[in-house]
């Protein structure tokens, strides 16, 4: 019975992103609030949206506990994949910004190295929109 409801004030928040956000962000946040609703029904609590270090050097998406591993999520969000799967997009840079926020982070959480992992959830806005969730993606050993 919430399913309309939530798409609902999805439609409502898109409407909203689209005119006063570049489409790509809007786009984005639309991927945001996707996967933050398909990690919460996962299991994953999610406790940050969009975390930045007081620098400004480094960003990550979600992050969330799933049982006593702390996980830092990227979401990236495409219309459609035609130039390939989303998670294609992540490079070497925004793999070094994903540690340098985590590193922050965990550093204040007082969290183990041992405890963390690094998810990817894709998403192209197929009908309905299509997600991939990839776990432990990137290693903390490399950080």
């Amino acid at each position: 019975m919430l399913a309309p409801v939530y798409q609902f004030a999805d439609v409502l928040r898109d409407y909203h992103r689209k005119r006063t956000q570049a489409p790509d962000a809007a786009l984005g946040r639309r991927g945001e609030d996707i996967a933050h609703r398909y990690l919460r029904r996962a299991g994953i609590v999610v406790v940050a949206r969009n975390y930045r270090m007081a620098s400004g050097a480094g960003e990550v998406d979600l992050i969330g506990w799933d049982g006593d591993t702390l996980v830092f999520v990227e979401v990236k969000s495409r219309s459609t994949d035609e130039y390939g799967a989303p998670d294609r997009a992540i490079g070497h840079a925004k793999e070094a910004s994903l540690f340098r926020a985590a590193r922050e982070y965990i550093r204040h959480a007082k969290v183990a190295w041992d405890n963390v992992r690094f998810d990817v959830v894709s998403i192209v806005f197929t009908t309905p929109p299509t997600i991939t969730h990839s776990r432990d993606v990137f290693g903390p050993s490399v950080a």
